[in-house]
């Protein structure tokens, strides 16, 4: 992570962690994050843009920070925002896990912290996959859309891809949290329903499961199977 970067995530860390509503965004500047440094804005790419998402999912799920960032490009394209959106998810995705994690090892049941017994342990070994999939997912769709300048339909295939892939990893993800934590985590109280709400929420706006898996499967079907392999390739180049 570069020097810039790390100290953009500690300003959005300080900033939207307990943040209850959007002004201390505003004031903090982030609808510049996207905003050339010619015209007096941050200068950042999309993967500063990703790694803001991400934390923001993670604190603060119930502000509209994309909204924020995302007006620094004037006027969004949907694709945009299902972009911003998969990042919002990755770290929301993340925090349940960390909660998931934090309250099997706490827990006791017949004398033991719940995190010992094997079943749990192999259901947030699935849920850790499925969180992992989703940050790398986010993370080549941040690398392609700063490869195309920004370009939406230059980076359409990753961008499904990655929307699809959040989309999928939603109920997987709620469905096992939830599980471990039992009736604690629907309460008021607890922080996990903070994520999992929101995520419910993201998994059908700006393009659900059926949308994004069309879109992926007519850039597929165009590519056909020779040309999606070196379409790919060629994008790990």
């Amino acid at each position: 992570m570069s020097a810039s970067r790390a100290m953009l995530c500690d300003t959005a860390r300080a900033v939207l962690t307990g943040a209850s509503d959007i002004a201390a965004v505003e004031e903090a500047g982030f609808a510049l994050l996207l905003v050339a440094e010619e015209e007096g804005g941050f200068g950042g790419d999309w993967g500063d843009a990703n790694a803001v998402l991400h934390i923001a999912g993670m604190s603060a799920p119930d502000l509209p920070v994309a909204d924020i960032i995302l007006s620094g490009l004037g006027d969004p394209s949907m694709p945009h925002r299902a972009a911003a959106t998969v990042s919002l998810m990755a770290g929301a995705m993340g925090q349940a896990l960390a909660l998931s994690i934090d309250h099997v090892n706490t827990r006791q049941q017949f004398g033991r912290p719940l995190g010992k017994f094997q079943a749990v342990q192999q259901s947030l070994a699935v849920m850790a996959c499925e969180v992992a999939a989703v940050d790398a997912a986010a993370a080549a769709m941040a690398a392609r859309l700063d490869a195309t300048g920004f370009d939406a339909d230059a980076a359409g295939f990753e961008i499904a891809a990655a929307k699809l892939r959040a989309n999928r990893a939603v109920g997987v993800v709620t469905a096992i949290a939830h599980q471990v934590h039992g009736a604690i985590g629907f309460t008021e109280e607890y922080d996990l329903r903070r994520v999992t709400i929101p995520l419910m929420r993201w998994r059908g706006e700006h393009g659900n499961d059926a949308y994004w898996a069309q879109a992926l499967g007519r850039q597929v079907a165009v590519l056909g199977g020779r040309g999606l392999w070196e379409g790919l390739t060629a994008r790990a180049g």
